[in-house]
């Protein structure tokens, strides 16, 4: 498809999704990267998003919501940090397996994270179950997003902060929780935002472009290497379909469906991590689901 009338059309969607609140759209096919965009969905949080069977959920920083597959709300939490020892204020992007959320769960405050907690709830209460015992001597100082391999029986997590930390994704298991050490990614992507598995791979999304200058945020896929602990990562995909350039978030893979999720944010200025003021025409930030089809 050439450029002219790709970016006509996605001028177009961007005003009705603009003017017209709705919880979802469906908008034409825009191929770009190897996937297809096919709808867009607005939802009640900012931070990730997961599927299992025949169930979406969805972070805010502070929430937790369950969907339905024609997204609409079934169940959420808004006071999800009842019940830890610690003081935690921010969940990023999040997984499920067997109708169970992982969670990594933090105190969040001006780009600087504490506290990390891996948290498991319940998939339909939404309530925590239990907490695996993090290790603070990995070197890991914030959480942005988990994600589960259950074909390696392993429990990823990511940083989002810019330095060599974040260079890692760090390693429990799912059964025991126990540390299994991390996984240095080469070259490392930065200012990640969400982790997924699919496959045999890892996948991470980049919130390295600059919204101001409109230039977009990428996901990047990650290659472990038998028994090796470096996994080469490659460009998997540069976001040019998004309504506005803003802030990338989590990401999942609907095995179901086959379908690729990924959460955006548009509408707010973000600065250090937090949203602070808004762009010209936004009085609000708009979080959506933007639903991608594979092309094979």
């Amino acid at each position: 498809m050439k450029k002219f009338p790709v970016v006509l059309l996605l001028i177009a969607v961007a005003v009705c999704l603009l003017t017209v609140p709705a919880s979802a759209e469906t908008i034409g096919a825009v191929k770009a990267g190897g996937y297809e965009l096919t709808s867009v969905h607005r939802v009640n949080g900012r931070q990730g998003v997961c599927v299992e069977g025949d169930y979406f959920w969805v972070s805010g920083s502070t929430t937790l919501t369950k969907y339905d597959r024609n997204w609409n709300v079934v169940a959420e939490n808004t006071d999800p940090f009842a019940g830890f020892d610690l003081e935690v204020n921010h969940i990023g992007d999040i997984d499920v397996w067997q109708n169970e959320l992982y969670l990594g769960v933090e105190y969040f405050m001006d780009g600087t994270g504490k506290n990390i907690q891996v948290a498991v709830y319940d998939g339909d209460t939404l309530e925590l179950k239990r907490v695996f015992p993090f290790r603070s001597d990995t070197g890991q100082l914030e959480c942005s997003g988990i994600a589960v391999d259950p074909d390696s029986g392993t429990v990823y997590m990511c940083s989002w902060i810019d330095d060599d930390s974040s260079a890692y994704l760090y390693m429990y298991d799912l059964e025991s929780g126990t540390y299994r050490g991390k996984l240095r990614m080469d070259p490392a992507p930065k200012w990640i935002q969400g982790v997924a598995y699919d496959g045999g791979n890892l996948y991470v999304t980049s919130d390295d472009g600059d919204a101001d200058e409109e230039a977009p945020d990428h996901m990047y896929r990650i290659s472990p290497g038998g028994g090796s602990l470096t996994g080469n990562v490659t460009l998997e995909k540069t976001f040019t379909e998004v309504l506005k350039q803003g802030e990338i978030e989590g990401l999942a893979f609907d095995r179901a469906g086959n379908r690729f999720l990924l959460l955006y944010n548009r509408g707010a200025r973000i600065i250090l991590g937090m949203p602070s003021g808004f762009y010209d025409g936004y009085s609000e930030e708009i979080h959506e689901v933007y639903v991608f089809d594979p092309v094979r």
